[in-house]
C-alpha cells in the first residue's frame, strides 16, 4: 500500500466549497495533490480542477452536474448546508434531500476503496430520541416525496436545521452497512460552533450566550481548518476500516454531555435567565 495519508492521484468532488469548512477542505485537498471538482451556489476562489454552480434544491440540476463532471472518483465531500435563518423546507432540501441525491448519484462512480464524508452537527447528538420518525423520513427515496413529507410534518421538522442534521446521522449509519459490502465507506462529522461566515446566522437565531454553551469545555469556537482536517482523514486510506461513524469534532463537548459533566439544559436555562 502507498502513503495512506496522501491524496496524490486522487480524484474527488466537494459540495459546498465557497466558504467555511468546505473552502478549507478544498484548499487542503488541492495542496495534498488531489484533483478537486467543486460545486456550490456561489463561485469558489480555490484553484480547483473544475467548479460548477449548483443549487442543491434543484434535483434535475444535481443529476445534470454529476453527469457533466463525470468519470470515477475516490472521495465525496459533503460540506454544503443552510442555517435556520432560511425557510425550514429549503433547509431540509439542501442539508439532507439535496446532499443525499448528490451522494447517491455519485455512489456508482466511486472506485472500490473510496469514501464519502458529510458535515452534520452536534445539534444532531440526540437523534435517537426520535429515531423511528427519522427512519421513516430517510427511507423516502424520491426527493419530491421527501419534500412533501417535510411540509406535512412541520411541527416535527421545526426550523429544519436540527432535523436535517439528525437525518444525515441516521442515513450515514444506515448506508454504512450496505456500502461497506461494495468496498465504499461513509462517515460524518458533528462539529461544534465553528468560526465560519455562517456563524452570524446562528448568532441571530440562538444568541451568543447559547452558542457559548455548545463551545464548552474548550471555551472557543473551532476554526474551519480544524473541521476540514478530520473530513480529509475520514476519506483517506488511513481511515480504511472506519465506516458508519458520526464523529464529534467538538473539543470534548459530547464527552462532557454523555458523562454528565456538562448539563446542557441547565446551562441553557442559566444563559437565558442571564
Amino acid at each position: 500500500m502507498g502513503d495512506v495519508w496522501s491524496y496524490e492521484g486522487k480524484r474527488v468532488v466537494i459540495a459546498g466549497c465557497f466558504s467555511g469548512m468546505g473552502e478549507a477542505c478544498a484548499r487542503e485537498l488541492v495542496r495534498l495533490g488531489a484533483e478537486v471538482h467543486g460545486v456550490d451556489i456561489r463561485p469558489s476562489q480555490v484553484d480547483l480542477a473544475s467548479f460548477t454552480q449548483l443549487d442543491l434544491k434543484d434535483v434535475a440540476a444535481i443529476d445534470r452536474v454529476v453527469d457533466e463532471i463525470g468519470g470515477e472518483v475516490d472521495a465525496v465531500f459533503n460540506c454544503a448546508g443552510l442555517p435556520q435563518t432560511f425557510p425550514a423546507l429549503d433547509v431540509v432540501r439542501v442539508n439532507f434531500i439535496g446532499l443525499k441525491r448528490w451522494t447517491e448519484r455519485w455512489i456508482p462512480r466511486i472506485r472500490k476503496g473510496g469514501a464519502i464524508v458529510t458535515v452534520s452537527s452536534n445539534a444532531a447528538m440526540n437523534y435517537q430520541r426520535r429515531l423511528p420518525l427519522l427512519q421513516e423520513f430517510v427511507a423516502i427515496a424520491d426527493p419530491a416525496e421527501a419534500a412533501a413529507w417535510v411540509s406535512a410534518h412541520a411541527e416535527d421538522v421545526a426550523d429544519g436545521y436540527g432535523f436535517s442534521k439528525e437525518a444525515l446521522v441516521v442515513w450515514t449509519q444506515q448506508r454504512g452497512v450496505d456500502l461497506i459490502k461494495q468496498g465504499i465507506r461513509i462517515n460524518a462529522t458533528l462539529p461544534s460552533p465553528t468560526a465560519t461566515p455562517m456563524m452570524k446566522d446562528f448568532e441571530q437565531v440562538a444568541g451568543q450566550k447559547i452558542l457559548d454553551v455548545f463551545a464548552l469545555p474548550s471555551g472557543r469556537q473551532s476554526t474551519a481548518e480544524e473541521q476540514a482536517w478530520p473530513l480529509i482523514f475520514l476519506n483517506s486510506p488511513a481511515a480504511g476500516f472506519i465506516s458508519g461513524v458520526c464523529l464529534p469534532v467538538d473539543g470534548a463537548f459530547t464527552g462532557g454531555v454523555n458523562t454528565g459533566l456538562i448539563d446542557v439544559p441547565a446551562l441553557i436555562g442559566a444563559a437565558m435567565a442571564g
